[in-house]
């Protein structure tokens, strides 16, 4: 009986919310929310329906076609026993992906990025000089906001609690004095690109732009070389970039990557397998490696 009331009442109309990705982020996020604080529990997908307002059918459909797995696999992938999984080797990874580069076709990095870094005197110039288009786009986690050069992306944050205007000025205070220009026709080709897995091809690199100090600068290409099914710690890096004692400062970096998700900075957790902290939430990082696992299930 409990079913069927659960069933023919509770429908997705319980979350006011217009039709579309964002919609369908704002739902998963609440269920990657729950799913977060209770997975030592390993909640139903009954008991992750009742806390948010929906069925258990719209439930597994909705969570299903937005990450390719099932909320059990998704609970599942977010476990501490498989984020300590993924730094299996968290050291030899970089160590073999240092020995590729990043310039040659034997690149590991998924989204066969190219990239150059700006100069340090671009990045102290607070970049002057600089035109800066932007746009917002839809995203599977929530609004993006992308930031772009002539030579490529340079920024990538999101948008909560549909604050676009917070999400924008997370990005132009790190280069103060550039001009910005609202063009969503520039910049959305770059989101199409970069949030569609099937697209992420060698021929046609996604070209970006790595705007920071030296340090940053290295830190980032660093995270570039962490491969979709691995994870990698913030001591590993400081110890790749020849800074052994840094790993704070490491962190600190990696809090500043500018380029969200294609810089993958969602990749580095702490050394027990705790994913830590996270420049725009642990749900939405936590949301990015369960869509990733998802994206490419063999």
């Amino acid at each position: 009986m409990l079913d069927t009331l659960r069933n023919t009442v509770i429908e997705p109309a319980a979350i006011d919310l217009p039709e579309g990705p964002q919609a369908d982020y704002e739902r998963v996020r609440r269920i990657i929310a729950f799913i977060s604080e209770r997975w030592r529990d390993q909640p139903s997908l009954e008991a992750i329906a009742d806390h948010v307002g929906l069925s258990t059918t719209h439930v597994h459909h909705l969570f299903r076609r937005w990450s390719g797995l099932s909320p059990k696999a998704f609970l599942q992938a977010i476990t501490l026993d498989n984020a300590k999984a993924l730094l299996t080797d968290s050291a030899s990874v970089l160590d073999a992906t240092y020995e590729v580069g990043l310039s040659g076709p034997a690149r590991l990095h998924d989204l066969f990025v190219t990239h150059e870094a700006m100069t340090p005197g671009d990045y102290k110039a607070g970049g002057a000089g600089l035109t800066m288009r932007y746009g917002f786009h839809p995203s599977p986690f929530g609004e993006a906001v992308l930031i772009a050069t002539e030579r490529g992306l340079a920024g990538l944050g999101f948008v909560d609690d549909g604050d676009r205007a917070a999400a924008l000025a997370d990005m132009t205070r790190r280069w103060p004095k550039a001009e910005y220009v609202e063009d969503d026709a520039a910049t959305a080709p770059l989101a199409g690109r970069i949030f569609d897995p099937g697209r992420w091809q060698a021929e046609q690199p996604l070209r970006v732009v790595l705007i920071g100090t030296d340090f940053e600068v290295r830190v980032w290409q660093t995270l570039l070389r962490i491969p979709r099914d691995r994870a990698t710690t913030y001591s590993d890096i400081a110890r790749h970039i020849g800074k052994p004692a840094a790993a704070r400062a490491v962190g600190a970096a990696v809090g500043k990557n500018p380029i969200s998700f294609v810089v993958p900075c969602h990749r580095v957790l702490g050394r027990s397998g705790a994913l830590t902290g996270y420049h725009w939430g642990l749900t939405r990082k936590q949301a990015i490696l369960g869509w990733e696992t998802g994206a490419f299930a063999s």
